[in-house]
């Protein structure tokens, strides 16, 4: 049985284009801050944070190289698949960050986004 992976790119990261800046992904933000809001829960997924720099291969070892953009929700075999989840040959994942809020709420927990 597998368990949902969330990977997010770490926070106050580097961009080689822009020297000398820290930045933060500012679709990860709003999933920081709701595992941020109740920090016992996040035990219940398992989170990986992945440098900014291409290629990511965290990313790559679960959705191949042309999908390597984040936040995206891995989805583990421990809850139903949800209808609009993505397909990369057997792993289902979603990379909308409204719908991964969502799922966080539904499947681990979290407060959900009002």
């Amino acid at each position: 049985m597998s368990r949902d992976l969330l990977l997010l790119l770490e926070n106050g990261f580097n961009d080689p284009e822009r020297p000398g800046e820290l930045f933060v992904c500012p679709d990860c933000a709003p999933i920081e801050a709701l595992l941020a809001s109740d920090p016992s829960r996040n035990a219940r997924l398992d989170i990986r944070r992945v440098p900014f720099a291409r290629p990511r291969k965290a990313v790559i070892e679960v959705l191949g190289e042309a999908r390597q953009g984040l936040p995206v929700l891995i989805l583990g075999d421990e809850y139903a698949f949800p209808a609009d989840a993505h397909t990369f040959g057997e792993t289902r994942y979603i990379s909308d960050t409204r719908r991964i809020l969502e799922l966080l709420a539904e499947r681990h927990g979290f407060p959900k986004v009002h």
